[in-house]
């Protein structure tokens, strides 16, 4: 067995391996150094979900990214004086990506929970959703939303998302199926694999506006409104301090509204 010696090589020796264990470990996140890091280096690194319609997306067309918070992430860098770069994540992989450090931000929509709210810090809404059915036109097990929760349903949710955990606690009859890459819930959802899948009202209007297949099914009441916020990791308050009055101007200044009428989200947007 190996003993430290009391001599007087000993407790230097101590010391140093101290200091070298103390330089492995990862550096804290303190007051500030996000913030001073973006603005030394001119860069912000934004994390998206490129599969997010009227938020995030990416046309498979012609590859653009498109939607509100594409708008409002470069005019977030252009307030800052800096380049953006986006880092592509996903709703399963945000906390990961957040502490991780791979983005500094995380700039799609990202519902407030009480599961994300214990490894992230969030800015102060800025739209807000409740939770809709898409199935098909020709379906006949779903014609309403009481059809949801039946003996026999297979209801989908993406992985990750804000639904999976509410629909695994109000199903009572119906099976979950939880989404997963590289599957989609359109294509189980065209198949017949599952019978209809839960989203916000971003993903299904654009759904609804580029698919002829398909068809909304709304709560006939507010089911599970959930608001929707920046996300940064702990440890730097001012960091997040600086998202959030960004988050405050362009309520006031008009930015906000603007990206949501170009994408028909204004009917969500979170006011002052």
């Amino acid at each position: 067995m190996m003993r430290f010696s009391s001599g007087t090589w000993g407790l230097p020796w101590v010391f140093a391996l101290l200091a070298c264990f103390c330089l492995s470990c990862p550096p804290q996140v303190v007051a500030g150094q996000v913030s001073d890091r973006v603005k030394a280096a001119k860069v912000l690194r934004i994390c998206i979900w490129p599969e997010y319609y009227g938020i995030t997306f990416r046309n498979p067309r012609n590859r653009q990214l498109d939607g509100i918070d594409i708008d409002l992430s470069i005019e977030f860098a252009r307030d800052l004086g800096v380049r953006l770069e986006y880092v592509e994540s996903s709703f399963a992989k945000l906390i990961p990506d957040l502490l991780d450090d791979r983005c500094d931000a995380a700039m799609f929509a990202v519902g407030i929970t009480a599961q994300r709210q214990q490894s992230l810090k969030f800015t102060q809404p800025y739209l807000q959703s409740d939770i809709y059915g898409m199935t098909t036109r020709s379906s006949r097990s779903i014609r309403s939303w009481d059809d949801i929760d039946k003996p026999g349903i297979q209801v989908a949710v993406q992985a990750g998302t804000f639904m999976e955990p509410v629909m695994a606690a109000a199903l009572r009859q119906a099976k979950l199926v939880v989404i997963r890459p590289p599957l989609t819930r359109e294509q189980e959802l065209e198949s017949g694999r599952v019978d209809v899948f839960m989203t916000d009202y971003p993903y299904s209007r654009r759904l609804m506006a580029s698919a002829d297949w398909v068809r909304l099914v709304s709560p006939p009441k507010p089911f599970s409104i959930i608001p929707y916020a920046y996300a940064v990791r702990p440890g730097d308050p001012e960091w997040l301090a600086l998202l959030d009055q960004f988050v405050a101007r362009i309520k006031d200044d008009g930015r906000l509204e603007k990206a949501a009428r170009k994408y028909g989200l204004s009917e969500i947007v979170v006011a002052k």
